[in-house]
């Protein structure tokens, strides 16, 4: 398939989640990206002439996934798990394994691809932190960082404002969502709306955002991208 000068071919990991989702709409609409390779563990249920889907149940073996991952540009890896939804050997599964699986089979098949993580506030690449999900991400995102890409994209958002409704997966993010009005004006850079995350990951790998900062993006630093995206279009 032949691709026009400056468009871009993006993957993106767990579009059926809130990020992923937002990451997907924005990418649909994005002049610069021609198409979209969807992976994930359930159908989205939708169609757009940009899109590919492929349902993969196991990403502890992605190899089925690399004829797929041919000539990308660049990946969104959204997929993930709150922490206390599932064990502890399965928060590492997801947030690591699954990680460093993708990452393995992508960077065989598409070498110069550049990756836009999700990982959280609080990752500790040096795993010390006493917190199980702060030394998780930390541990994909050192991984992701020496696996090769020419550029890697960790994003860390503090709490992630879900924008539409939706049923809550605890009680502390029930409460988060109801005093975050207050939340916000009080604690600007504790907190990032969900499409606003997501389109900072896009940007990040389509128009080369991520190369003014990063390799690491702290909320304050989405928050940055954001405004500057913003003050760009207008």
């Amino acid at each position: 398939m032949s691709i026009p000068a400056g468009q871009r071919r993006l993957v993106i990991v767990g579009a059926t989640g809130m990020v992923g989702g937002y990451a997907l709409r924005y990418a649909f609409d994005h002049p610069a990206v021609c198409r979209v390779t969807a992976i994930g563990r359930r159908s989205l249920g939708i169609s757009h002439p940009k899109l590919k889907e492929i349902l993969h149940k196991d990403f502890a073996d992605c190899s089925a996934l690399a004829e797929a991952l041919s000539d990308q540009d660049a990946a969104i890896f959204c997929l993930g798990t709150y922490t206390g939804a599932v064990s502890d050997a399965e928060l590492r599964k997801t947030t690591v394994d699954y990680t460093i699986e993708f990452a393995r089979v992508l960077h065989g098949s598409s070498p110069d691809a550049a990756f836009s993580f999700l990982s959280g506030s609080g990752a500790d690449p040096t795993g010390r932190s006493r917190m199980a999900f702060a030394r998780y991400k930390g541990e994909a995102e050192k991984a992701l960082l020496a696996a090769g890409f020419p550029h890697v994209y960790l994003f860390r958002p503090a709490y992630i404002y879900p924008v539409e409704p939706r049923q809550e997966p605890n009680f502390s993010y029930r409460l988060l969502r109801a005093i975050y009005p207050a939340f916000r004006v009080l604690f600007p850079n504790q907190v990032i709306r969900a499409d606003d995350l997501a389109c900072s990951m896009v940007e990040a790998v389509v128009s080369e955002a991520g190369q003014r900062g990063g390799p690491v993006f702290e909320n304050r630093d989405i928050r940055a991208m954001v405004e500057l995206l913003r003050r760009q279009r207008r």
